[in-house]
């Protein structure tokens, strides 16, 4: 008995130095820069004085778990862990076009897709970039959440000169340090909600250079032009203290077109109010992958997609957030074939352009080929 206790007085010391050396080891590895900063000082004030900061951290309008009833934390990591999940990944590479961003003309009202949520939007002259994530990664884990083939063809060189860098929320899959780091000197603003500046200025910004907003606050570019900050219900967080930045959706407002970018979000009844609130909206770009019956309230599911589409009265949908990285055990192509089935007979158009394809936005007769049918 005594030799036993030996053993397992020893077993304990083992494991607890084990445990410690790891904690260690994470604190110091989460010193490194892409885990981003947290809010301090006057930033912090600005954080707790919003009406939408209670209890130390940003909260959604409606309160709702994130895990949906009849489904457990515990029991979605043990299914990540021991069930297997078909085709979360294509085989073939992705189709794509590398258009030059730079020789696009300054009248043309135009977006980019560049896969996942990043995307190019010129509208008025005026030009935008939102999301960018070019790394190839979507996680501070180097190789971990790599993307597909063939989806990663566009770089931070690749950029033209930005006038407002969007950004919904910072989590890794919409904000990455190296993509943030390597565009700092072509970005003019960037438009984050209030927190997330502190990556930003820790990564190099100036401060003059982020403008960090509420729901419902606005900047104006020019006469008619107007970037509104709107709501979505979804949270944030690089670290274990989450909702410490303030997680968007944007309604740009300009004289030759409306468009609504709805970031990440569970669906809830926002989009009809965005709808009675601002004037019609023309091109409609949704959140459309990488979701989950078990999440179901921070990630809409397909059919919600299309429901908030006919809720906003969009002219056209432009699905995002799928096709460069597996987050989620649905297959690869499954967004699109169900945003598909559902946008049938619907009273807006559904655009669902390649990696890289030029998306006219003045063109109601533009084809979109469904470049993800055979793809294996």
């Amino acid at each position: 008995m005594k030799r036993f206790l030996k053993i397992l007085k020893r077993a304990l010391i083992v494991l607890l130095c084990i445990v410690t050396l790891l904690m260690i080891a994470t604190y110091f590895y989460m010193k490194q820069p892409q885990f981003g900063a947290l809010p301090e000082g006057k930033r912090l004030e600005a954080v707790k004085n919003s009406s939408h900061y209670k209890n130390g951290k940003f909260r959604n309008f409606v309160e709702k778990p994130t895990i949906s009833d009849g489904y457990s934390f515990t029991g979605e990591i043990w299914k990540a862990l021991t069930k297997k999940y078909p085709h979360t990944e294509p085989i073939d590479t992705i189709p794509s076009v590398k258009t030059d961003l730079k020789a696009i003309p300054a009248d043309r009202n135009v977006i980019v897709w560049f896969g996942h949520s990043s995307f190019f939007l010129q509208l008025d002259g005026v030009k935008i970039l939102v999301d960018p994530i070019f790394s190839g990664n979507a996680s501070p884990l180097p190789g971990s959440v790599k993307a597909y083939k063939g989806s990663d063809i566009y770089t931070a060189a690749d950029m033209p000169e930005i006038d407002y860098m969007l950004l919904s929320h910072d989590h890794y899959d919409h904000l990455d340090y190296e993509t943030a780091k390597e565009l700092q000197s072509k970005v003019k603003y960037v438009i984050c909600g209030l927190g997330a500046g502190a990556h930003y200025e820790k990564w190099g910004y100036r401060p003059q250079q982020i403008l960090e907003k509420d729901w419902g606050d606005k900047t104006q570019v020019k006469p008619g032009f107007v970037i509104y900050a709107e709501s979505t219900h979804h949270d944030g967080g690089r670290n274990f203290t989450s909702s410490q930045a303030l997680w968007l959706s944007f309604f740009i407002q300009s004289p030759a077109m409306n468009i609504y970018y709805s970031g990440d979000g569970g669906y809830t009844d926002r989009f009809k109010k965005i709808a009675e609130k601002y004037p019609p909206i023309d091109w409609a770009i949704m959140e459309c992958g990488q979701y989950n019956k078990a999440w179901q309230s921070v990630h809409e599911l397909p059919e919600e997609v299309a429901l908030a589409a006919t809720g906003l009265k969009a002219k056209n949908l432009l699905p995002v957030h799928h096709s460069k990285f597996t987050l989620a055990k649905h297959p690869w192509n499954e967004p699109l074939e169900k945003i598909t089935e559902w946008s049938a007979a619907k009273p807006y158009r559904l655009a669902t352009p390649m990696i890289g394809e030029t998306v006219y936005l003045n063109n109601g007769s533009q084809v979109f080929k469904q470049w993800w049918k055979n793809i294996k």
